[in-house]
């Protein structure tokens, strides 16, 4: 369990890492958005070779399918609920310009990173140890929301750097919390709930490329996104099949 905590902590300390970089230079959009890309390409291995494949394996692809349902529906149901709480769009720019952006951009965060580290846990748990691929997506595509949600976060009227980093910290400690729960669940669960948990993180992970990061790195970086899209996940499929 120590280990799940360890490596959940690891990779969710990308979100404070985030945070201290929008502080320590003003960052172009466009740079923004080829991180977004290259970290975009990252998951999409993630999903197809840390999460579908991994499921099918361990509990078949009815149960994996199951859970991919349910975690798209899932992730599309409470992303609605967020702009609708909140008076903007779908996906982190619609958060960005809703009218409390700060707490918006929170529980989007929070949105996006559970299912991630769930995800962690339940590989450790299962003794498969740590995808690589899963890991760097997951540092990588942390990020450029950490640091594009900090500077609107920091542009709200009386709230301090501060404060804002220790949003982040907080939101950083429950995802690392998240690959615990992930431990304890694989630990007790069936193939087929493992395989439905790993389907559920990736439905919910293939709704948030859709809605939300492959369009803002794309609008962000222009033609070059697709590049560092594919170069993102040239990388982590390798370091998949070495893992």
């Amino acid at each position: 369990m120590l280990s799940a905590l360890g490596w959940g902590a690891l990779a969710a300390s990308s979100l404070v890492l985030g945070a201290v970089l929008a502080f320590a230079r003003r960052w172009p959009a466009r740079q923004v958005g080829l991180i977004l890309a290259f970290g975009a390409g990252a998951l999409i291995s993630a999903v197809s070779f840390e999460l579908a494949e991994e499921g099918f394996a361990i509990g078949g692809l009815g149960w994996t399918g199951l859970g991919l349902g349910l975690g798209a529906i899932t992730y599309f149901a409470l992303d609605g609920v967020i702009s609708r709480r909140y008076a903007g769009g779908r996906g982190k720019r619609g958060r960005e310009q809703a009218s409390q952006s700060g707490p918006a951009l929170a529980l989007g965060a929070f949105l996006d990173g559970v299912p991630e580290q769930l995800v962690l846990g339940i590989g450790l748990a299962a003794g498969d140890g740590i995808g690589a691929s899963l890991m760097v997506a997951i540092f990588v595509s942390n990020l450029p929301e950490a640091i594009g949600s900090a500077v609107s976060m920091e542009s709200e009227p009386g709230t301090s750097r501060a404060r804002v980093l220790g949003l982040w910290a907080t939101i950083a400690l429950i995802c690392a919390l998240a690959s615990v729960v992930g431990y304890l669940s694989a630990d007790a669960a069936s193939g087929e709930a493992q395989a439905a948990i790993n389907g559920f993180a990736a439905g919910a992970l293939l709704v948030m490329l859709s809605d939300s990061m492959i369009p803002d790195a794309r609008k962000q970086a222009g033609r070059y996104a697709g590049l560092l899209t594919a170069l993102g996940f040239a990388l982590a499929a390798g370091l998949s099949s070495v893992s």
